[in-house]
C-alpha cells in the first residue's frame, strides 16, 4: 500500500482557553489549517472504501471536524476536560481512525486500509479491536446515556458528546437529557444539525421538529450557531463550556460542505465516490494520491457454490415488491383504509422504497425511532381488519423487544420485516443481526411466527400467505444477495412452479441416510453445497430448510431426529438462535441423534463476504463439522 501522501504531522498543537470566547486572527488561522487538513485526509482515506466496494460514510465525519479539533484544543488547554471525543454517529468512526492516527497509535498509512476485511478499521468504533479507538458507539442514540454515566463517575470533568439531528430522534436521547439536566451534570453536545439522514431530510419527513427548541425544552442550555463559522462556533462553544451543568451547541450548516458533488444531500450520509474525491482531492492542489485508488479493488468471493443459481436476488428488496405484489390486489382506497407501512429512514435499504414509490397512499416516512414507529404499526393493528407493516435492521430489534410484547398483549396485526439479519455483509458487530429469536418473546398461550426465506422465490412465497394473517408476524432477511435454490436436477428453482409455503412446515431439501442438516436464511445455499461435496464423496447427508424458526415441525423433526445425526447451521448468535432450542426439541420428544449447532460467535472482521469465513460458517467449516458427526 501506498504512502499516506497528507502529513498528519503539519496539525499544530492549538490551546483554547473558554474563558476567551474570541479568537485570536493566529488562533484562528492555525485552526482553520487543522480543519482543512483533517477534511483532505478524510476525503482522501473514506473514499478508499468506496474503491474496495464497501461503503464508508464521509460526510457526518467530515462535518463535525471544526468541532474536534476545537475539542482537541480544549484538552491541550487543561485537564479539567475528560480528554475523549465520545461520538453518537457510529458511521462518523473515520473521526475515531484520524484521532487514532494524530496519537499515534495508527500509521497514517493504515488509514488506507479503511474497512478492509480483517484490517481492524470497520464501520463503527469498537473499543479493544481498534488501537487508540476509546469507546464502542453501537447505533444512534445510544452514547449519550453512557456519556451522563461517565460524568456521574467523574464530576470533576466536562464531558463532552458529539451529536447529530439524526441521532436526537432516538427516544434515549430525550431520557438522557432528562437526567442530565435533573443530576446537573457538566456534559456538553456538539450537535451536527446539518439536516440530512438515510432517507432524506428531517425537515421534510418531520415538519416540526427542531433540536433547538427539543433540548432547549428538557431544561438545557442551547446555544445555535452556524457551524462553518469558526467565531461563532468557537463563541457558541466557549458559552456552554463556561455554563456550569448540561448545554448544547447546535451547529447547522450543509451535510459535507465544499465537496459539491454530495454537499447538502443524502449522498453525503454514505462514502463520497472515488470521482468526487478525486475532484476535491484535486481542487485543493493534492496530486500526488491518483494511484491510491487505481491500486485498490473490491475483493470478490472466489468460492462457486453449487446447488443454487449463479444469479442473486436481494432478499431485501424482495420484501417490498412482494407487498406490492398484494397491494396490486386492492383499490387504492382499500389499502389506505387497511395497511399501514411505517419507515425508519431506512426504506431504501430494507426494501420500503418500492412500496413508497408504488403505493404511496399506505406509507409513512418517519424518523429514526424503532419504537415508536413499531408501536404505531401496531396501533394501526389494533383493529382484527387493519395490518400494520414495519421494517428496519435486525440489530435494532433488540430495541423494540418491549413494544413486540406490548403489540402481543393487545392483539395487534404487525408484519415485521427485519433486514440485515445474520453477519453475511454486514456492518460489523454491533449492526450483527444475531438475536433475532428474542421476537418470539411471549408466553405460551399465543404464537408468532419468525420466518427467513431462503431465496427470493421463497420470500415472495411467504409474504403472499402470511400477509393479511391476524397477529405478529416477523420475516428476516439479510444485508447481501442471495442465489435461488435449485433441485437435484440443477435447474429447477425449488421454491417456484408448484411450490406452497405453509407456516411452520419445513422443507425437506434432499433426503440422507447419514443424517441430517437443518439451516436456514443466506446458510441453506451454504449449507446445500456443503452437502452436495459431501455426498460426491459417498457421505449420504440430508439437507432440511427450516424458514419458520420457532415453530416445531412433528413430522420431519421425528424423520430427523431418528437419524444419526443432526447439525443446525445458522448465522444467528450461537447463545440465542435456533440451534439452542433445536436440541431440546428433538430431547422432548426423545429423539438422540448426534447433535451439534453452528453459528456466530465472534467480534466481526470487516469487509463484507469475510464474515461469513471469519465466524468459521463457510462450507468447507460446515463440511468438517458434517465428517465429525458422521464418525
Amino acid at each position: 500500500m501506498a504512502n499516506f501522501p497528507i502529513d498528519l504531522k503539519q496539525f499544530k498543537e492549538l490551546s483554547l482557553d473558554p474563558k476567551q470566547p474570541k479568537l485570536t486572527a493566529e488562533q484562528k488561522s492555525d485552526l482553520q489549517a487543522n480543519i482543512q487538513l483533517l477534511r483532505d485526509a478524510l476525503v482522501l482515506f473514506t473514499a478508499t472504501g468506496a474503491a474496495r466496494g464497501v461503503s464508508g460514510h464521509t460526510g457526518g465525519a467530515y462535518d463535525t471536524v471544526p468541532e474536534v479539533c476545537i475539542l482537541l484544543a480544549l484538552f491541550h488547554h487543561s485537564s479539567e476536560f475528560y480528554p475523549v471525543v465520545f461520538d453518537e454517529a457510529g458511521h462518523r468512526v473515520a473521526t475515531q481512525y484520524i484521532l487514532a492516527a494524530l496519537g499515534g497509535s495508527l500509521l497514517a498509512e493504515h488509514l488506507l486500509h479503511y474497512r478492509e476485511a480483517n484490517s481492524k478499521l470497520p464501520g463503527h468504533p469498537e473499543l479493544g479491536l481498534t488501537p487508540g479507538v476509546k469507546f464502542s458507539s453501537g447505533r444512534l442514540g445510544h452514547m449519550w446515556p453512557l456519556v451522563n454515566g461517565v460524568a456521574l463517575a467523574n464530576r470533576d470533568k466536562t464531558v463532552f458528546c458529539l451529536g447529530s439531528d439524526g441521532s436526537q430522534q432516538e427516544g434515549n436521547d430525550a431520557e438522557a437529557a432528562r437526567l442530565a439536566v435533573a443530576q446537573g451534570l457538566n456534559v456538553k453536545l456538539l450537535i451536527d444539525d446539518n439536516d440530512v439522514t438515510i432517507a432524506g431530510h428531517p425537515s421534510q419527513y418531520l415538519p416540526g421538529y427542531d433540536v433547538t427548541k427539543t433540548l432547549a425544552g428538557h431544561g438545557l442550555k442551547v446555544v445555535t450557531v452556524q457551524g462553518e463559522d469558526l467565531d461563532e462556533l468557537w463563541g457558541g462553544i466557549s458559552e456552554i463550556v463556561t455554563h456550569n451543568g448540561p448545554a448544547a451547541v447546535i451547529a447547522k450548516r450543509v451535510m459535507a460542505p465544499g465537496i459539491p458533488d454530495i454537499e447538502g444531500s443524502s449522498h453525503g450520509h454514505d462514502v463520497i465516490p472515488v470521482p468526487s474525491a478525486i475532484k476535491y482531492l484535486e481542487k485543493r492542489g493534492l496530486s500526488s494520491f491518483k494511484s491510491i485508488y487505481d491500486d485498490i479493488k473490491p475483493v470478490p468471493n472466489p468460492y462457486l457454490y453449487v446447488g443454487s443459481t449463479k444469479e442473486v436476488g436481494a432478499n431485501r428488496v424482495i420484501f417490498g415488491e412482494a407487498v406490492n405484489m398484494v397491494l396490486d390486489t386492492l383499490s387504492k382506497e382499500e389499502a389506505a383504509k387497511k395497511v399501514m407501512v411505517i419507515d425508519s429512514d431506512l426504506e431504501g435499504s430494507t426494501g420500503l422504497k418500492v412500496i413508497h414509490q408504488k403505493h404511496p397512499e399506505v406509507f409513512i416516512p418517519s424518523g429514526i425511532m424503532e419504537r415508536g414507529n413499531f408501536s404505531a404499526a401496531a396501533g394501526f393493528g389494533f383493529a382484527p381488519d387493519k395490518f400494520g407493516v414495519f421494517s428496519t435492521f435486525s440489530a435494532f430489534l433488540e430495541m423494540v423487544v418491549s413494544e413486540i410484547t406490548m403489540a402481543r398483549l393487545n392483539n395487534c396485526n404487525v408484519l415485521s420485516h427485519f433486514s440485515h439479519s445474520g453477519v453475511d455483509e454486514a456492518d460489523n458487530t454491533c449492526h450483527f443481526g444475531v438475536n433475532n429469536m428474542y421476537a418470539d418473546n411471549g408466553l405460551s398461550d399465543v404464537q408468532s411466527f419468525l420466518y427467513f426465506p431462503a431465496d427470493p422465490a421463497q420470500m415472495v412465497a411467504i409474504v403472499k400467505r402470511v400477509f393479511f394473517e391476524r397477529g405478529l408476524r416477523f420475516i428476516f432477511s439479510t444485508r447481501s444477495k442471495v442465489p435461488w435454490i435449485v433441485k437435484p436436477d440443477g435447474k429447477t428453482r425449488f421454491f417456484e412452479d408448484n411450490y406452497e409455503f405453509i407456516p411452520g412446515k419445513d422443507d425437506l431439501i434432499l433426503e440422507g441416510k447419514a443424517g441430517y442438516v437443518v439451516s436456514f436464511g443466506e446458510m441453506l445455499y451454504r449449507s446445500l453445497d456443503a452437502v452436495l461435496r459431501c455426498r460426491e464423496h459417498g457421505l449420504d447427508v440430508g439437507l432440511i430448510n427450516k424458514p419458520c424458526l420457532n415453530v416445531v415441525d412433528e413430522q420431519i423433526t421425528r424423520k430427523i431426529g431418528s437419524s444419526p445425526f443432526v447439525l443446525v447451521v445458522e448465522s444467528f448468535n450461537q447463545k440465542t438462535g435456533l440451534g439452542s432450542k433445536y436440541g431440546t426439541w428433538l430431547l422432548e420428544r426423545q429423539l438422540t441423534p448426534k447433535y451439534a449447532y453452528i453459528g456466530t460467535t465472534k467480534e466481526g472482521c470487516g469487509g463484507l463476504w469475510e464474515q461469513i469465513p471469519h465466524q468459521n460458517l463457510d462450507p468447507q467449516s460446515i463440511i468438517v463439522k458434517i465428517q465429525q458427526l458422521s464418525h
